[in-house]
């Protein structure tokens, strides 16, 4: 056998070889971008008291899929929502079914593709955790806070004075006495006001007349006395 033979056959298996690996590594590249339902996962959330369905697809070939949720009771399975469509990412691209999921509650969440011929429930179905999502509640009033008990309606207690009435009040002019109290003495008014109409003058008038007479009996008893003196 020539040398130029040798080297042809060595070289047609070299390319053979060559042709053979870059086969497989393509093979292996397209199958490591299919789409999988395995790069699915399902999980319930809470925003708040608003609870959702939510599914992220980490497909890295960006492939479409059709997300359908179910919610799975004894009586058969109900529709969550309507279906939605995801494109994967590396990273991961959720979509959100907005549910009021109840605790231990069980879902099947299906995913379906056009290409890679995926048409497959995520394994295993999604069980809901076994508490809810709590509720928005209003903040208690803190004890310093808290309202005052209302007063009672019992009747007031009466007070020292006592209030008149609306007919007493209506019928009595202000700042005037009541016709029934009782009027002052006459006297007492006369002289606490300016002393007039009172006794003084009449007390006056007698003392003025007891000093009249005593006058006259003294002049008399004088006159009586020199005209003795002279007999």
């Amino acid at each position: 056998m020539s040398i130029t033979r040798r080297t042809a056959r060595r070289s047609v298996r070299i390319l053979g070889v060559a042709s053979a690996s870059a086969a497989l590594s393509l093979a292996l590249s397209s199958t490591a971008l299919a789409c999988n339902i395995r790069e699915f996962s399902a999980e319930a959330t809470c925003t708040g008291s608003q609870g959702s369905i939510v599914v992220t697809d980490k497909d890295a070939s960006g492939t479409p899929a059709t997300i359908t949720v179910f919610l799975k009771t004894d009586a058969g399975e109900t529709p969550v929502g309507k279906p939605q469509v995801v494109e994967g990412t590396r990273e991961g691209a959720t979509v959100s079914f907005d549910e009021d999921w109840k605790p231990s509650a069980t879902y099947r969440i299906h995913v379906k593709t056009d290409r890679f011929n995926v048409d497959e429930d995520i394994q295993p179905d999604l069980v809901t955790p076994s508490t809810a999502c709590k509720t928005e509640e209003s903040p208690s009033a803190s004890p310093s806070e808290k309202p005052s008990p209302s007063p009672s309606k019992s009747a007031p207690a009466e007070s020292a004075t006592p209030t008149p009435s609306a007919s007493e009040s209506s019928s009595a002019p202000a700042g005037k006495p009541s016709d029934n109290a009782p009027s002052p003495a006459t006297g007492d008014s006369n002289l606490a006001e300016t002393g007039a109409n009172s006794n003084t003058g009449l007390i006056a008038g007698v003392a003025g007349a007891l000093v009249v007479v005593g006058g006259g009996a003294v002049f008399f008893g004088m006159r009586r006395r020199g005209a003795n003196s002279v007999r």
